[in-house]
């Protein structure tokens, strides 16, 4: 049964003078299936990937993730189950350069009904994640002191410490090297494996695609990109 549904979705961008069109007649992803969607600049996958997301919303269609319509839900709830049930991994890792690295993941769950997660504190779980990705002895450093793969795995570590359902990663290994791009990926598949989580990556990185069992180009899916 898909995990992940698109059925007649539209939605019209204006940047100055020029208007971005994306529709997705339909697309659907199975429940716990790891897929890269692949595609030049421009062919409308980060757009995909934030409808997906809830971050903006379609001017038609539907977007069902475990059979909930998130373009039908009021911010709030959005919010709430955004953070419970969706993991964002972004391309330039938005981590808040104020706060430490352990301070950066848990705030990814101050929204999160923290109940229906883990009998673990989200300080627990926080710590033990980042234990497990090897930042423990970096846990209390700013994302200036730490390394550019360093600031990747907490970026992984904020989108996974809710124990998300839905994993979706902007270009996940854009900012590091050949090496640690296969770390990235190893790391959160393997996680995601344990959470029984699925994973939607958009890539436009032969490499990175070759590290997924399954993938799907934009132009079978969105129509009418520009």
């Amino acid at each position: 049964m898909p995990f992940v549904e698109l059925h007649n979705v539209e939605k019209h961008l204006r940047t100055g003078t020029q208007t971005f069109s994306v529709r997705v007649p339909q697309f659907c992803v199975e429940a716990g299936q790891h897929l890269a969607l692949v595609g030049a600049s421009g062919s409308g996958k980060t757009t995909l990937l934030h409808l997906l997301s809830g971050i903006i919303r379609p001017d038609a269609g539907s977007i069902l993730v475990s059979g909930t319509d998130i373009a039908q839900l009021a911010e709030s709830k959005l919010d709430r189950f955004r953070a419970t049930t969706i993991g964002i991994v972004h391309q330039t890792f938005n981590l808040l350069q104020g706060l430490s690295a352990r301070e950066n993941v848990l705030v990814a769950t101050m929204f999160a009904d923290t109940s229906s997660i883990s009998a673990e504190s989200p300080e627990a779980r926080t710590d033990a994640l980042l234990e497990r990705l090897g930042l423990s002895a970096k846990k209390n450093n700013k994302p200036r002191e730490l390394s550019v793969g360093e600031q990747q795995r907490v970026a992984i570590a904020r989108a996974l410490v809710n124990k998300p359902a839905l994993i979706l990663a902007d270009e996940p290994t854009a900012s590091v090297d050949a090496a640690n791009a296969a770390r990235v990926i190893d790391e959160m598949r393997t996680l995601a494996q344990e959470y029984g989580a699925t994973i939607l990556a958009i890539t436009h990185d032969a490499a990175v695609q070759a590290m997924f069992p399954e993938f799907v180009r934009i132009q079978d899916i969105v129509r009418d990109a520009e």
